[in-house]
């Protein structure tokens, strides 16, 4: 499916908060956009304005009103189609998208990864790297956070545990553009399981530096991720150690975790 071609220069999105949320603007030509999961429209047309560039595609990774709030008035005020993966939940969508899919927007392809856990029909938005050696980039919404992940809302914890390990096997190098900003809670409750990882410790020392900056916490890196975020690390024997489940299935020592987590806040 091609929306709009047109060549691609490489930049990050713009980032856009509404309290917690993220709201990702990304233009790469300097003419056309897509968004995704715009949670308050004003904002978003604001930055169109500035920047003078049109809105092509609003990409949703799931229907939770956090991430959609702002989809009628921006398709209203520009024209955009939307994009996303539940026509049942998700008002207003032109292109029905699943896993496997890809479309181009922008002069980019974007490949759609199926995620489910946080919600049945949860995807994932990947950006292959461009050419030039720019890497890759994924808008992961509520499956995947800096440091933490969603919560299984619509499925069991196995189901989310195999959507992250999907995630997981990116490029190293892939940058992580996530729907929320819980960075330093995650590491917070990771250091309850694991006070000893000085990777994790480094990691919340980072986010309150840039926190107290104004700066987000995003993105990170899948690499990163692998590293210190505990619901990607449920296979390593230290973790299941600390849980006092090793030897034990990661996808059960994930779902502890998760149920931790939920408890922690």
């Amino acid at each position: 499916m091609d929306f709009e071609h047109t060549s691609a220069a490489q930049a990050p999105p713009t980032i856009l908060t509404c309290g917690d949320n993220y709201t990702y603007l990304w233009h790469l030509d300097g003419t056309c956009a897509f968004v995704v999961d715009p949670t308050d429209a004003a904002m978003v047309l604001q930055t169109l304005e500035t920047h003078r560039i049109a809105l092509v595609a609003a990409l949703v990774t799931h229907h939770h009103a956090d991430h959609t709030a702002g989809l009628a008035e921006l398709k209203l005020r520009t024209g955009c189609r939307i994009v996303g993966p539940d026509a049942q939940r998700i008002v207003g969508i032109d292109c029905l998208v699943r896993d496997g899919q890809s479309i181009e927007l922008c002069g980019r392809t974007v490949e759609v990864l199926g995620t489910p856990g946080h919600t049945r029909t949860s995807v994932c938005y990947y950006l292959p790297p461009a050419p030039g050696g720019e890497p890759g980039d994924a808008f992961t919404g509520d499956t995947l956070f800096v440091g933490g992940c969603g919560r299984p809302m619509e499925c069991d914890a196995g189901v989310l545990w195999t959507s992250l390990q999907r995630l997981a096997a990116l490029p190293d190098e892939t940058r992580l553009w996530c729907g929320h900003d819980y960075t330093a809670e995650n590491y917070e409750f990771a250091l309850t399981i694991q006070p000893e990882n000085q990777a994790v410790r480094r990691g919340l020392n980072e986010t309150r530096q840039a926190a107290a900056r104004g700066r987000p916490g995003v993105p990170s890196t899948i690499a990163r991720e692998k590293a210190t975020n505990i619901f990607l690390r449920a296979g390593d024997p230290a973790v299941q150690v600390a849980l006092a489940m090793h030897p034990a299935d990661p996808e059960r020592v994930f779902a502890e975790l998760r149920r931790r987590k939920t408890l922690f806040g």
